[in-house]
């Protein structure tokens, strides 16, 4: 473990260990098998990482993101690590000097998909070679109710039977107690150290706005907390992801879109230009997002309702994995709850397993009608409690009001009852509204008893209650697709106003959330000091000379260092290598890579003051 501390500051520029890192990387180097969750930023490469400059052989890192690898090599190769990867954009010729590097012993760390690894080819390579051992990334892919199910996953058991002496560790940021249980299961890991870390990011700051105007809303909330920050907004269709990146492209700011159906050379462009440029927004579905190393995408925005809370924090999580404050912003509406169930009804799965992804949405629906902390609740989905409301969501800084709706209530679900449950919500709420419409005098619904006795509800805020009304569980939709409006049980005792009195409180409608810019002392300790204007300045020269240098090399700028070390450059000023190698991310490859320029930016900068 010296060793490994040595290469921690010498190789990767850090000081200690965080969360349970010494103790995985310790495991590992003993030969044992490990399975760790850790949230996205909190540091699991390393984990793998040093075992494999430790251990005797390469690392074999198995990964799903063939668009990725290129850049996480690129990384590694910065900090002075041998690392490669054999995919399908290498020439066969480039394919076999990676091959032959790996049997001579030149490589540390070799990345590849599941797919080629379970080739038989590749399995007899492998075992011609000395393998110090195997990293599964993104281990919920085993998982069949996980959110990134990928079958090539579950084969990978066979690595135990077929190389019973190498260790491997299986990683991930999100899995609930099903699915580690799962992760154990498929890939015969039942011998394995667990290490679970808190799945707590701080400084991240959650809010979930009922949409009204959702992109109006998107844009108050770009303008007012993120004019020129790196983001992700992810959408639910195709259409709308194009839709929405033309519209942000309109309005001045660098927009990409980023979906399946894109072709496959200018996905991958979008995907480089957002890795590799400043401030670039990329407008996705959720196939994009997974593995992104940036480090200072400082928002995610979510325009419609994830599926369930797994995706929303694995999603969420793609921000500010330095530590830094980021905001998770999400709209959604009446529709997305809709469509939700629609998806999942209709599928052509099990009924147990339907069973279980409505639960999942249950889940989800609720983090968002809550109206105690987001952050308390989201950690408890995982297992982890969290003793005190955090002091950094929408929930906490600005608590939502709720209301008696027991008689509203009431009205919606006559309403729906005496139109014989045929009905989605926007004729319900327009006959409760009294609106004149052709249709409901053909239906004679006019002459309801239920007919504009409604009208002290705005139409929206009716559309908040038939929302919620699902989410609680009154109210059902149709499995055809139409958005019909369907009675539970549940609804029954507060139709026929039983004898056991029921009260239904609901959430007030409020204005589209913002994210905070004055953080609560409960996230203060991960954020940075708040730099001088002078200490901005040269923050800001530094991230161009990191933005000339990443350019020459073909490598995102974040490759050469992350923002949270140029802060620190800027705030201490060094003036010589040993207060350089002082500054966290600033191992001896880089500073021999770039210390001079470097310090000689920060002298340039001290004599123009002076």
């Amino acid at each position: 473990m010296q060793r490994a501390l040595h290469i921690l500051k010498s190789t990767f520029g850090y000081d200690s260990f965080r969360h349970h890192q010494a103790e995985i990387i310790e495991a590992l180097i003993n030969g044992q098998d490990v399975l760790t969750l850790m949230p996205t930023g909190g540091g699991k490469s390393i984990c793998f990482q040093i075992p494999a400059l430790i251990r005797h052989g390469a690392a074999i890192v198995i990964s799903p993101l063939i668009a990725l690898m290129q850049d996480q090599v690129d990384a590694l190769n910065q900090l002075g690590i041998r690392a490669a990867f054999l995919n399908s954009t290498l020439h066969p010729e480039e394919q076999q000097l990676v091959e032959q590097e790996l049997l001579a012993g030149a490589i540390d760390l070799l990345y590849m998909a599941p797919e080629r690894l379970l080739t038989e080819s590749m399995l007899r390579l492998l075992e011609q070679a000395d393998i110090a051992l195997f990293a599964i990334d993104e281990a919920h892919c085993v998982s069949q109710w996980g959110h990134d199910f990928r079958k090539e996953y579950q084969q990978l058991s066979m690595l135990h039977t077929r190389f019973p002496n190498v260790p491997r560790i299986a990683l991930t940021a999100t899995a609930d107690a099903r699915t580690r249980d799962e992760i154990i299961e498929q890939l015969s890991l039942q011998q394995a150290r667990v290490f679970i870390n808190s799945f707590d990011r701080p400084n991240i700051h959650y809010a979930i706005a009922e949409s009204g105007n959702s992109r109006e809303a998107l844009w108050r909330f770009l303008t007012e907390n993120h004019p020129d920050d790196a983001g992700i907004v992810y959408c639910l269709s195709r259409k709308s992801v194009e839709a929405t990146a033309a519209w942000l492209q309109k309005k001045g700011r660098t927009a990409l879109p980023y979906h399946a159906g894109l072709d496959q050379h200018l996905r991958a462009r979008n995907q480089q230009r957002f890795l590799r440029e400043e401030g670039v927004i990329i407008v996705a579905t959720i196939a994009f997002g997974m593995g992104i190393d940036k480090p200072d995408v400082r928002f995610v925005a979510h325009m419609n309702l994830p599926k369930n809370i797994e995706s929303y924090y694995q999603e969420t999580g793609r921000a500010g994995r330095d530590g830094l404050p980021s905001n998770a912003w999400m709209s959604y509406g009446l529709k997305d709850v809709i469509n939700l169930r629609l998806f999942t009804e209709n599928s052509d799965a099990s009924d147990e397993f339907k069973r279980a992804m409505l639960q999942k949405t249950d889940a989800m629906l609720g983090l968002c009608e809550l109206t105690s902390c987001r952050r308390q609740a989201l950690l408890a989905y995982f297992g982890e409690v969290m003793e005190q409301p955090c002091g950094n969501c929408d929930n906490c800084l600005n608590p939502p009001e709720t209301w008696d709706a027991t008689i509203a209530a009431q009205k919606a679900l006559s309403c729906i009852y005496r139109t014989r449950e045929r009905f989605g919500a926007q004729y319900i709420i327009a006959i409760l509204t009294g609106k004149d419409d052709e249709r409901i005098r053909r239906n004679h619904h006019d002459q309801l008893s239920t007919f504009n006795i409604g009208g002290e509800h705005s139409s929206a805020e009716w559309r908040g209650i038939f929302r919620q009304l699902i989410a609680h569980g009154y109210l059902a939709t149709d499995t055809e697709g139409y958005g019909v409006l369907k009675l539970t049980q549940k609804a029954w005792p507060l139709l026929k106003r039983s004898e056991t009195p029921q009260t239904v409180m609901l959430r007030k409608l409020r204005r589209p959330a913002k994210a905070q810019k004055k953080r609560s002392a409960a996230a203060s300790s991960a954020l940075p000091e708040a730099l001088s204007p002078a200490d901005q300045a040269l923050f800001e020269t530094l991230r161009a000379l990191r933005s000339k240098l990443a350019k020459a090399q073909n490598v995102p700028p974040y490759v050469i260092f992350p923002d949270k070390t140029l802060t620190e450059m800027a705030m201490l000023k060094p003036t010589s290598n040993s207060q350089m190698l002082d500054i966290s991310g600033v191992g001896e490859t880089k500073l021999s890579r770039y210390g001079d320029a470097f310090l000689e930016a920060v002298g340039a900068a001290a004599d123009k003051n002076h």
